[in-house]
Order: C-alpha cells, then sequence, then structure tokens
C-alpha cells in the first residue's frame, strides 16, 4: 500500500462493498476497492480503484486456491483494520447466491420499493 493510502484509510475512506479477492500469477490480489484519494497528498496520490497485491503465505494461497477453484467459492474482503502499524484485510469464502435466490431477492425488494410507494400517496 502506498503512504496516501494508509492516510486515506486512516480517515476511515475506503469502500470494500463490490471488491474482491483475484488470484494471478500465484498471489492474490484485492480488486475494486475503492480507497478515496488523500486531500493533503497533491500529485503524488494513489488510483483510488487499482489492484492491491495482498501478503499471504504460499500455504495459504495453496488452501484458498483449491476451494476457489474446485468448489465455485469466491475471496470477499470483510474488513480492513490496523495492527501494528500495518493494514490488514480480512478475507473470507464465501458462495454466489443460485438463481431461485436472486429471484427471491428481487421479488422482496420490488415488493419493499412498492410499500414505501404507496406509503407515500398515503401521506399525501
Amino acid at each position: 500500500m502506498l503512504g496516501s493510502e494508509v492516510k486515506s484509510l486512516r480517515g476511515g475512506k475506503a469502500n470494500l462493498s463490490d471488491s474482491y479477492g483475484k488470484f494471478r500469477g500465484g498471489e492474490v490480489y484485492l480488486v475494486e476497492a475503492h480507497i478515496s484519494p488523500y486531500e493533503q497528498a497533491g500529485r503524488q496520490n494513489h488510483e483510488p480503484l487499482r489492484e492491491r497485491k495482498l501478503l499471504l503465505h504460499k500455504k495459504e494461497i495453496k488452501k484458498l486456491l483449491g476451494k476457489v477453484s474446485e468448489r465455485g467459492f469466491s475471496l470477499i474482503p470483510l474488513k480492513m483494520y490496523f495492527k501494528n502499524g500495518k493494514v490488514k484485510v480480512e478475507m473470507a469464502l464465501a458462495r454466489g447466491k443460485k438463481t431461485y435466490d436472486k429471484r427471491e431477492a428481487i421479488k422482496k425488494k420490488d415488493q419493499r420499493r412498492e410499500m414505501e410507494r404507496m406509503a407515500k400517496y398515503r401521506l399525501r
């Protein structure tokens, strides 16, 4: 991580909502993690959506790679935190939703939106 990224993280300006872990060349990268530019950095600022290399032991990488490739898991970051002055990323293995789960979630979202719309008209 670059210095401007660490300073921005200390200010709490990170978004992990759409990010995931990606394997490339026997290494793990954090992709689509948005860390806002640090205001005082000027021209030496970082790219907000750049890929960041994660430091893992080879044993950990092999274990994760096996689960991701065999069973269809995804590597998802849960949180970023500081430990002894270093930035740590807590990662989890997660299984994607099935199509029937997605339809159910979309149906619930549509029902909630419709209820909010009805409540809005009743208040008028």
